[in-house]
């Protein structure tokens, strides 16, 4: 096994990025996140660039903010349509799902979940004219808004890095991939599951994140060691694993928009939140959980078509061409 392989979990790859990082091993490691997002549509990064005092803190002032009253939370409203998806969602605001876009079939959805049981609070990049942020007012929660950007950039910093691997594991010319990606249309998400009873997670009668693929390019993704997150298994269409957290990883996911440039060869891979595997519960009730995604958008005006070597006569392509932004607010819609 080579020495930035770590092993694996759930079948999902868990790699050193450090050697592509410092140079020492660009290749090999590109490649072997290719392969894990082929099989899987997911892998587990170590080293990958943000400092764990960073994450740390960026999870104490999400539990900081969760744990304020709902009518001050609610002093930054997500307003009542997806395609402005920014500010505080309330338990039962979100409906995620997956390539429903008939509206009395979301309304059917919606009526028989109740809507997903978890909390949000969303922001992006403080000069988005599409989707401006939306905080708390000024005093409240002071530094609050401050940490969140400061986090945002620091993941804008690894997604990228993330994008010149994939350019060497396709054999891409340099700056490819990271040439639609420069207006930073990206989201940071803070995410809280109330504490639930386990009894009506496991059967279903409640939801904390229906099952659904992301709809961007790349997803960050730092969570707790609850745990509770499953990827949908390639081999078994239907059945599903445990995505279990890996100390000191944070997971990465293709979204959509990645497996529309890659022809299919990247897997964008349906995925949920459950009752966390083997927890021990306490008075029949599942512990609350927080997660931290950072979704990776193309620019919204670009094009995504199919990379070069990803089609040919023998295997021609799947998708039209769609801008980024057009298929983003097509899925982000459904949500609200």
């Amino acid at each position: 096994m080579a020495s930035f392989h770590l092993g694996s979990q759930s079948d999902i790859q868990i790699i050193d990025f450090k050697p592509f990082l410092d140079g020492s091993n660009k290749t090999e490691v590109a490649k072997a996140i290719l392969d894990s997002f082929k099989e899987t549509g997911f892998v587990y990064l170590v080293n990958h660039g943000v400092p764990q005092n960073k994450i740390d803190g960026m999870f104490e002032w999400s539990k900081r903010f969760f744990a304020q009253p709902v009518e001050t939370k609610k002093l930054a409203p997500h307003p009542p349509i997806g395609t402005h998806h920014r500010g505080y969602s309330h338990i039962g605001m979100e409906s995620v799902s997956q390539h429903v876009y008939d509206t009395n079939e979301q309304k059917k959805l919606r009526a028989k979940s109740g809507g997903d049981m978890k909390e949000s609070f969303e922001c992006g990049r403080e000069d988005d004219k599409i989707q401006p942020n939306i905080w708390l007012p000024e005093g409240v929660l002071p530094g609050f808004q401050e940490a969140c950007l400061d986090f945002f950039w620091l993941c804008r910093e690894v997604v990228m890095d993330i994008l010149r691997a994939l350019e060497v594991g396709f054999d891409l010319t340099e700056g490819y991939l990271t040439k639609f990606h420069t207006q930073t249309d990206n989201q940071l998400r803070l995410l809280h599951y109330p504490s639930v009873p386990t009894e009506s997670l496991e059967k279903d009668e409640i939801v904390r994140i229906s099952a659904h693929s992301d709809y961007g390019s790349i997803t960050l993704l730092f969570q707790d060691d609850i745990g509770g997150l499953e990827i949908e298994d390639p081999k078994k269409p239907g059945s599903f694993k445990p995505a279990t957290p890996v100390p000191g990883s944070m997971i990465v996911n293709a979204g959509d928009c990645m497996a529309r440039w890659s022809n299919d060869i990247i897997r964008s891979t349906v995925h949920r939140v459950r009752a966390p595997p083997n927890l021990q519960t306490k008075d029949g009730m599942t512990p609350e959980r927080y997660s931290i995604p950072y979704f990776c958008s193309s620019n919204f005006d670009d094009v995504v078509d199919c990379l070069p070597g990803t089609f040919s006569d023998e295997k021609p392509k799947k998708y039209e061409p769609i801008s980024g932004g057009e298929y983003f607010m097509k899925r982000l819609a459904t949500a609200y």
